[in-house]
């Protein structure tokens, strides 16, 4: 089998690989990415980021969660009915997504291929289906995008079908009636959220003594008060320390504190691991980490300067959003094209939770740790028309501003569309902007976006005390 020549290999089609593949085409050179899966897109279209949340938004739908108490509804769900809704979803969300990257791909003519690619040395990889090479490419370039897998701690017993990763949470056969999450993270509290809202009783199981510890404190027990306001509980500052099948019943956990619960089904979420296995990054002499991620330079280069690595390879924050950016800095580096130099450093984050959560920039605690002087002006949905219109009692929008210079230094939002309109302080944070650039605005009303009018005025007048 002859030996195929390319200016850029990537391996892998999730949001680094796509874009970075595309990127390099666009500039005219000739690309290949190599994908192992059925179908493109990576985790994110098939057991990540888009499942989640269209689970999330049709979990909403079906059940007529957040209007309930507005209109005075009391609904039953069939819990059949509504499993195949959610599923038909899922499938029509991913159906599009891979016809949409696909087409990406086609239209800046990258070739294709499908099957697990091993590099035989730094400048060329294989690719092989069921143990047999189909094909050897060599590159000046290469931008590994393999993305991460849950990780699997030893000890749990994954091998029953209700003991669930954040990938197999996904494969429904019913909606449970009882769910414990293990570990209070985004991935744990997003399920939990969803599954809550279809009428499953939830218990969250948190070492720490708070959800997501990166939140902003305040933004964090919100969504705490929330959570349990639905009855719901969240154990902190306890372990797994067994789980186990009662025969011919439940889960039964053990927790370090000697409770046991007994559910439906259990999901763990202990993290994620680099998928670099079977890769042979060995034989192209690119170190990785023991849990599989790749270290990488600002350029996103790793030990081999023409071998790049972008998304979730290599580590935080793992956002689809900066894996795009990521292989996009690394391939224009690569080649050297005068486009994008790096990734921004303000960077937003979204959780799907129900209510939404959002943020960018320092929180409260950040600040204090570092000796800056600040205000906090916020803005309570209830006090907001649209927020009254919709009934949202539970958002919160709450900015952050260096003292005396008035600098936007910190944005956190609970509640809904948090995750929409971060962006306008994002876009303010990127400028440099101040307080007046709320207070002189003029925002549509009534919206929820006026709240930064008003979080601003807040924030004014305690700067002024």
């Amino acid at each position: 089998m002859g030996l195929q020549k390319f200016d850029l290999v990537v391996i892998g089609s999730g949001p680094a690989g796509e874009k970075g593949a595309v990127q390099a085409a666009y500039f005219g050179k000739k690309v290949a990415l190599i994908e192992k899966g059925p179908a493109v897109g990576g985790a994110c279209v098939h057991t990540g980021t888009l499942p989640s949340k269209t689970l999330r938004e049709a979990a909403l739908y079906v059940t007529g969660f957040q209007k309930r108490e507005l209109y005075g509804m009391s609904l039953e769900i069939d819990r059949d009915a509504s499993l195949r809704q959610l599923m038909g979803r899922l499938k029509a969300v991913t159906e599009l997504q891979v016809a949409q990257i696909g087409g990406n791909l086609d239209r800046h003519g990258v070739t294709t291929l499908k099957g697990h690619a091993r590099f035989v040395n730094a400048n060329e990889v294989v690719v092989e289906q069921n143990g047999l090479e189909i094909a050897r490419l060599s590159s000046q370039a290469f931008l590994i995008a393999v993305g991460s897998s849950p990780h699997r701690p030893p000890g749990v017993p994954f091998s029953d079908s209700d003991v669930e990763d954040s990938d197999t949470i996904l494969d429904l056969d019913r909606i449970p009636s009882s769910l414990a999450v293990v570990g209070g993270g985004v991935i744990g509290c997003e399920y939990a959220c969803m599954f809550g809202a279809l009428g499953t009783k939830i218990t969250i199981i948190e070492g720490r003594d708070a959800l997501m510890g990166f939140l902003d404190r305040e933004i964090s027990a919100a969504l705490r008060t929330s959570i349990e306001r639905g009855h719901h509980e969240i154990l902190f500052g306890d372990a797994v320390s067994s789980i186990q099948r009662i025969p011919g019943g439940p889960l039964e956990i053990t927790l370090g504190s000697g409770r046991i619960l007994n559910v439906d089904k259990v999901l763990y979420s202990a993290g994620r691991a680099g998928n670099t296995s079977g890769l042979g990054l060995d034989a192209a002499g690119v170190a990785c980490d023991p849990r599989g991620r790749i270290p990488v330079n600002e350029h996103f280069q790793t030990s081999q300067p023409h071998i790049y690595a972008a998304g979730d390879v290599v580590g935080a924050p793992a956002l689809a959003s900066v894996s795009m950016e990521q292989g996009r800095v690394g391939v224009c580096h690569a080649f050297g094209f005068d486009y994008k130099t790096k990734v921004s450093s303000i960077v937003p984050y979204g959780v799907y939770t129900i209510p939404e959560i959002s943020m960018v920039g320092a929180t409260e605690e950040e600040l204090n740790k570092a000796g800056i002087r600040f205000v906090a002006g916020r803005a309570r949905y209830e006090g907001n028309a649209r927020g009254q219109i919709i009934g949202d009692r539970d958002g919160l929008l709450k900015l952050l501003f260096e003292v005396p210079s008035k600098k936007l230094l910190g944005v956190h939002i609970i509640g809904e569309r948090a995750t929409e309109m971060v962006h306008t302080a994002q876009m303010v944070m990127e400028f440099g902007g101040t307080i007046d650039v709320f207070i002189n605005s003029v925002f549509n009303f009534p919206t929820l976006s006026e709240a930064f009018k008003y979080a601003a005025y807040d924030g004014l007048g305690r700067m002024s005390k």
